[in-house]
Formats: C-alpha cells, sequence, structure tokens
C-alpha cells in the first residue's frame, strides 16, 4: 500500500524553490502507475502540468559538486521527505507500507 508523505503545498513550495536556482537542475517524475517522464528542467509550468497526485518520486539531477549543494539548500529550506543519490536528490511523493525516509 502506498502512503502519501507529500502534499499539494508541499509540491507547490518544491517547485518555486526549484523555479528560483539558476539555472534550474533537471528532473524526472516516476509516477505511481510505473511511468517515468522525460528529463525537464521546467519547473514553473512542466512540473504542475497534470497535478502532483501520483508522483511516486521525483529525481532531482545535479551536475556539479556546487550545483548539488545548492541544490541541498533549497531542498532544506522546504523540508521534504527524500533522500541524496548518486545523481542528486530523489524525493517522495509517497512510500510503501514499511518504507521510511529521512527529511533533506
Amino acid at each position: 500500500m502506498l502512503n502519501p508523505v507529500m502534499n499539494n503545498t508541499k509540491w507547490y513550495e518544491l517547485r518555486l524553490q526549484m523555479c528560483a536556482l539558476v539555472p534550474p537542475p533537471t528532473w524526472s517524475t516516476f509516477s505511481t502507475a510505473g511511468y517515468r517522464s522525460q528529463p525537464d528542467r521546467e519547473w514553473f509550468y512542466h512540473f504542475r502540468e497534470g497535478g502532483y497526485e501520483d508522483i511516486l518520486h521525483v529525481d532531482i539531477q545535479v551536475e556539479t559538486p556546487v550545483e548539488r549543494e545548492i541544490v541541498r539548500s533549497a531542498l532544506k529550506a522546504v523540508h521534504v521527505p527524500g533522500e541524496e543519490t548518486p545523481s542528486g536528490f530523489r524525493v517522495f511523493g509517497y512510500l510503501h507500507d514499511g518504507q521510511g525516509a529521512g527529511y533533506i
């Protein structure tokens, strides 16, 4: 069973933080239906297109150590459930029963 750990307000806060970065980091979502979106940098319109209800997680890719620090700081500002990955960060929209997650 999937348990929501983000709400529309938190997704909105995340989106605004990422929109404010120059350049904005690349993201792709993985849906509860098993679909992975194409990588995209456009956070203002594309990220919110279709709503947030089916986002299992969003992967945020970083290209440099400096960008990693900037994105980490932005994510900490909104206190989202997720983890650091080799390519950047993963923010969870849902967790499976028994799955734990820390906060970035």
